[in-house]
Order: C-alpha cells, then structure tokens, then sequence
C-alpha cells in the first residue's frame, strides 16, 4: 500500500468516526427532548376527572409574572400571634402536604379545574398560634397584592397554599412558590407568590382589588361588586 493510500485510508476512518460520534450525539439530544422528567410532566385527569392546564390560566397580576429565588425566599407569619414565625422554602417543603381537586374562576369569565397540593393552612396558623382577637387572615403578595379572608372560614375550610399544580412544581405564572387555593371564592383571592400571612383583627380589611370596588367576600355565585 502506498503512502498516499494510507493517508487516504486514514482520513476516511476518521472521517467516519467523526460521523458515528455526531450521530451519538444528536440521539442523546433528541432522546433528552422527548423523554422529559416524569416529575416535570402535567397531569390531565384525576379520579376520572379532566383537568384544566397551567396554560390555561390566563395572566392578569397586577405587575406581571414574579419570579422568586426558593434559595432566598421567606415566608412570614405574624400579627396577632404569640409565636411570629418565618420559614423557608426548603423547610416548607419537608411538611405535610394535602392535595385538592378545585376550580378556579375568575370574574373575567374563565374557569380552570386542578388538582392543588400544597401546605394546609391550619398547620401553619398552629405554628403561629393567633390570638382570641384575630378574626381575619391577610395575605400578602411579593409584588404588593393583598386579600383577605375571615380566620374562621379558612380553619372550616381547611384552606391550603398550594405549591404544586395538577402534579408539578406550580410554575412562576401560577404563583410560585405559593397561591391561595380560595375555594368558592372569586380569582381575586387566589392570591399569588405568597410571601406573608398575617392575622388582623380588622373583618373589613380590603386588598388590591377589593379597594377598587369588588366585593370584599369574593364568594362566587355572590356579587362581584360593591358590598
């Protein structure tokens, strides 16, 4: 064999080489893009029911989607507490967590079904424990948005804080790292990014929307405005 030959012989198995390892490389790829994390993956029906989508809901904050760090993130309880207390995201996580099939809808006229997990309520009042004055939960957004409900319909209710949504991480458009699971009550008080919690003993407390003329009860099927 000559020396040209040789030479030739050689770039053409590198050549080939070099095709079998791009070929590898773009299967890796394209087998990462359709095998996705099955903890990232929606879920679209429950106990027979169809669920709605995170993409369902549509974007309505009063300053636009917020995007919180979890690394520093901290979520307040306080007010007419004995025991003010402050936790964060990753402590909140190891908790128990309970799941609810609710309906969202809001006064805009849609309406979305989801399976919410989240942290109850009633679990995180105790930790505080509010004192016989308070009769009123307030919640506050990290974008300055406010709601509030009576203290005595969120232990009935056993209202959450969900941080899940129809099975994944509740993305920042829904309210990461927490959104009011408001059963029966109007959209406007889900409220999203929860930062703080606090116990008033004020009932005729008005947030966001409420101080601009909806109705400070929120019950769907009620009026959406004036008192």
């Amino acid at each position: 064999m000559t020396r040209s030959t040789q030479l030739t012989a050689r770039y053409w198995i590198a050549g080939v080489l070099a095709l079998v390892v791009v070929g590898w490389w773009l299967t890796f790829l394209l087998m990462g893009q359709s095998d996705p994390d099955v903890e990232h993956v929606e879920i679209s029906d429950y106990q027979g029911e169809k669920l709605g989508s995170v993409e369902d809901f549509r974007e309505n904050s009063i300053r636009g989607v917020q995007v919180v760090d979890p690394e520093t993130y901290v979520l307040a309880i306080d007010g007419l507490v004995l025991a003010p207390s402050s936790f964060d995201y990753a402590a909140l996580q190891t908790m128990p967590h309970t799941s609810k099939l609710v309906t969202i809808n809001c006064v805009e006229g849609w309406s979305v079904k989801a399976l919410w997990e989240g942290l109850a309520l009633s679990d995180l009042l105790a930790i505080a424990e509010p004192i016989e004055d308070a009769n009123t939960v307030i919640f506050h957004a990290v974008d300055g948005y406010t709601t509030s409900l009576p203290l005595a319909l969120v232990l009935e209710r056993n209202l959450i804080i969900a941080d899940h949504i129809n099975g994944i991480t509740l993305p920042a458009a829904n309210g990461f790292p927490f959104q009011l699971v408001a059963e029966d009550k109007w959209g406007y008080k889900w409220i999203r990014w929860i930062t703080r919690i606090e116990l008033s003993n004020d009932p005729e407390y008005r947030g966001f929307w409420e101080t601009r003329g909806y109705n400070n009860d929120g019950d769907v099927g009620g009026p959406r405005f004036g008192d």
